[in-house]
């Protein structure tokens, strides 16, 4: 089997299975962020997190194996390297939650319109929920900071990825700030996508629109043709003599 075709088929026969692994670590992050388990519990939610985190590394190391050329597939993929490589620096682990919007855009793809409708809005709630644990993950023990509650958390996040950003809460560490860009990143997008499904759905509409006026029109010029033709029949017949009446002239 060419090896394009086993990458294929992996993906599809992973992507949900994924994305379940995901939740489960997108829920054990959220309760280390919001309850802050210590001794053994925490311990055990740290554990489990970072054999969750190696099922998104071996994933990456799958695909790469079975992709063909390899070179190709790995300059087209540094954004997943990164996702899977840097957490392991402790000061960029929060990035591990950008693993998490990825594998959902895997699964639920972007080949229909309905689809991206659907990857738009938990992509957005997904990006909005990750952003908020994150940014209160580095910023709730900083002195000088403002963002201290769950509430602030979200408050910010939706702020943030809207592109409003009405100031009220802003992160002060080099660790929030580098969630700020990310968000901010991952909000323009979000809008992108967005507007571009509108326009997409607006010109279908507008083609279809068209073509419905075109069949009609097309019809209507049918039916007169056919009104010509019979109107030049009976014009036709009535001025043709009938052969009693022609010999009747001689």
């Amino acid at each position: 089997m060419h090896p394009q075709t086993r990458l294929a088929r992996f993906e599809h026969h992973t992507e949900w299975p994924l994305a379940a692994v995901a939740l489960i670590f997108l829920g054990l992050y959220s309760w280390q962020i919001l309850l802050e388990p210590r001794g053994p519990t925490g311990d055990a939610v740290g554990t489990a997190m970072r054999a969750l985190y190696f099922v998104f590394v071996a994933d990456y190391l799958a695909r790469l194996y079975l992709a063909n050329p390899r070179g190709k597939w790995f300059l087209r993929h540094l954004f997943d390297l990164a996702i899977v490589a840097l957490p392991f620096l402790r000061p960029l682990r929060l990035l591990s939650l950008a693993v998490v919007v990825d594998v959902f855009q895997r699964a639920v793809g972007d080949s229909i319109r309905g689809r991206v409708i659907i990857y738009t809005a938990c992509g957005g709630v997904v990006m909005i929920y990750a952003a908020a644990l994150a940014i209160l993950d580095v910023e709730r023990h900083v002195p000088a900071t403002h963002i201290r509650t769950f509430g602030d958390a979200i408050w910010w996040s939706i702020t943030t990825v809207t592109t409003v950003g009405y100031g009220d809460l802003t992160p002060v560490s080099a660790a929030g700030k580098v969630v700020a860009v990310v968000l901010m990143v991952g909000g323009i997008t979000l809008v992108g996508v967005v507007t571009a499904t509108l326009a997409s759905w607006i010109v279908q509409r507008v083609a279809e629109e068209d073509t419905a006026n075109q069949a009609a029109t097309g019809a209507q010029i049918d039916e007169l043709r056919e009104e010509i033709r019979r109107l030049a029949k009976l014009v036709t017949d009535d001025r043709e003599p009938a052969y009693g009446e022609v010999r009747e002239g001689f």
